[in-house]
């Protein structure tokens, strides 16, 4: 669950049907036991590939997962392994075949207990995990490239934003049943009126081949492994500057709002994540900027949701949280380190807002 969620009623949605035509139109343990039982979620049943009206039947990988125990081979090689832990992040780390230990870093991704990680495997199929002291490390290795195929209902046409174009959920593949836990929506939506936008970097690899995987393993980690139950981000962007749908927001209305304008929160900035939308640039960040295509991108993404919600992108405000009334200065576009420490979303990348805002405002 996210942590600035209130005991409110929310809107009631159907849960597994979505809005891309609405849009067209208008995410060894060494000292610890290894839990992977938590990381169980229910298989969804097989889409049909008879195609819903204005959509196209669209294969994608199905997510697989599994976790190892020392050395023992997985069934898949793994793209990425998911770690969390409870305890002090000193001293965790993980190691792949022929590798040495390479620490455990959080990323993006905070939380408040111990540390998480979302870790480039490089096609392993094996790994070991250490976090000296901790109570309890789980891991889960995940594929999203290889798996069988799995069918969905994709928009026939494109879908826009005022005219920014987006790939909606069912266009990269969120498997929608990773919402849910014991037959429940485990985050149900809530919604609260915009106010800052918070760009991060994902710490994943630079050039990534295959994004669409990426997010789909985002969305697992961040919906499964921390048990947040949707991908953390409103929008996410690739190399290439293609903008991906993020967490749910119900079936109908604009992507992230619901009708009435309101902000659907995420999970991507702990302790200030309701009215604060976020965007997470796919890669690392820190040393090199982001493409050409990137950056393009999210500043227009952020001029049309400024535009559309009244917000000045070059100004500064005083976020006031909505479920518990703390409050933060900020720049109305923000960074995540200027909520809380972490790097993300990387030096460069944090360094070129100061070009992002004015450009966002003309």
């Amino acid at each position: 669950m996210f942590e600035d969620s209130p005991s409110v009623s929310h809107r009631k949605k159907k849960p597994l049907s979505r809005r891309g035509v609405i849009g067209a139109a208008g995410a060894v343990a060494a000292g610890a036991a290894l839990t992977p039982a938590v990381f169980a979620a229910t298989e969804s049943d097989t889409p049909t590939t008879d195609a819903e009206p204005g959509t196209t039947p669209e294969a994608f990988p199905a997510t697989r997962t599994a976790a190892a125990t020392g050395t023992d081979s997985l069934p898949f090689a793994a793209s990425y392994v998911a770690v969390r832990w409870t305890g002090a992040q000193d001293g965790a780390g993980i190691r792949f075949p022929d590798g040495s230990w390479q620490p455990l870093t959080p990323g993006c991704a905070t939380v408040e207990d111990g540390g998480t990680a979302l870790v480039p495997a490089g096609a392993a199929t094996s790994y070991e995990v250490k976090a000296p002291g901790a109570k309890r490390v789980r891991s889960l290795a995940i594929d999203c490239a290889d798996g069988p195929d799995r069918t969905f209902h994709v928009p026939s046409q494109p879908t826009r934003i005022r005219g920014v174009r987006y790939l909606s959920r069912p266009a990269w593949g969120a498997d929608e049943s990773k919402r849910y836990k014991d037959g429940q929506v485990n985050s149900p939506e809530q919604y609260y009126p915009l106010q800052t936008i918070t760009v991060h970097h994902t710490a994943t690899p630079n050039a990534d081949p295959d994004p669409a995987a990426t997010v789909r393993s985002i969305y697992e980690f961040h919906a499964i492994t921390n048990d947040w139950g949707d991908i953390g981000y409103h929008f996410l962007i690739d190399e290439a500057g293609v903008i991906y749908e993020g967490r749910y927001s119900g079936d109908d209305g604009i992507p992230a709002f619901d009708p009435d304008g309101k902000l659907v929160t995420a999970f991507h900035t702990a302790g200030f994540n309701s009215g604060n939308l976020g965007i997470a640039l796919l890669g690392t960040l820190s040393d090199q900027g982001p493409t050409h295509a990137a950056k393009r991108s999210l500043t227009r993404l952020i001029k049309v949701i400024a535009r559309i919600n009244g917000l000045d992108p070059r100004a500064n405000t005083t976020f006031v949280n909505p479920v518990n009334g703390v409050t933060k200065d900020v720049p109305v576009v923000s960074g995540h380190r200027d909520w809380l420490q972490t790097e993300c979303p990387g030096r460069t990348m944090y360094d070129l807002l100061t070009e992002i805002r004015p450009a966002a405002a003309r």
